[in-house]
């Protein structure tokens, strides 16, 4: 992406030289899977990779303040995010490499390990601005869900559904979170460069349900994310629609409906 000389976002807490624990019970959303990622240590590559999500969040504020406007008739307030390099705590739990970034709806903050988007470069084949600009991309999506109050709606469907709906209402929230972070692509489309969309689908098969388990040598696990071929298409739908889903996914009837 073309962000040389951007600013870069001040909702930022830095936490990634601080230690942590464990938090309380509330749920994280939108971690990208099952991802078993390899302690790389604090390093040059990370820290380099430190100013560009700051760059993509400050890109996603200024497209999500236009968008809530014109589709959803009220203004929006980003997210706060948290820079972590180890386990820090967060109302939903320990954030850590092994749970990879998540949001977190008890604080409304989005949590992104640093050296993930190394990891995910490294690991997953996953070349370019891309890696961290899907992950980033995905996550504040999942409190603009918060904001609309989707995921409130689908943690009382959850709480009145069998494990096998409730897989596959996270599963829908997923892809829903996909479809509307290509709608922030769209919105940012004079600051791409001509290999992003591409990159920005090969993550999105890179980090499906199915890739991941594979890579991870496990038997089939439920699948919360989608599949491959699921994310990119809602990605690329997205793209395409450039209109977000005010409505709980199960409800939903326009934009985003998955």
């Amino acid at each position: 992406m073309r962000l040389r000389g951007r600013r870069g976002s001040r909702n930022i807490e830095n936490r990634r030289r601080q230690g942590g624990g464990r938090g309380g019970k509330a749920a994280p959303i939108g971690g990208v899977g099952l991802i078993l990622v390899l302690a790389i240590g604090y390093s040059a590559e990370e820290e380099r990779l430190t100013e560009f999500p700051l760059q993509i969040l400050a890109t996603t504020e200024q497209v999500w303040a236009q968008i809530f406007p014109r589709q959803v008739g009220k203004n929006f307030t980003p997210p706060t995010s948290v820079l972590n390099a180890d386990v820090t705590q967060s109302p939903c739990g320990g954030a850590s490499g092994a749970t990879g970034p998540f949001y977190c709806s008890a604080d409304e903050k989005a949590y992104l390990k640093t050296d993930f988007f190394v990891t995910l470069s490294r690991q997953l084949e996953a070349k370019g601005d891309f890696p961290a600009t899907y992950v980033i991309a995905h996550e504040v999506p999942h409190h603009v869900q918060n904001q609309l109050r989707i995921l409130g709606q689908v943690h009382l469907a959850h709480q009145q559904s069998s494990q096998t709906d409730a897989n596959a209402l996270t599963e829908r929230l997923e892809l829903q979170a996909d479809c509307h972070s290509g709608v922030w692509a769209r919105s940012l489309e004079e600051l791409l460069e001509p290999s992003d969309i591409e990159e920005a689908l090969n993550v999105a098969r890179m980090i499906g349900d199915d890739q991941l388990q594979k890579r991870a040598g496990r038997v089939p696990q439920p699948l919360t994310h989608g599949i491959s071929k699921q994310r990119a298409s809602w990605f690329a739908k997205g793209f395409s629609r450039q209109t977000i889903s005010t409505s709980a996914t199960h409800l939903a009837r326009v934009g985003c409906n998955v």
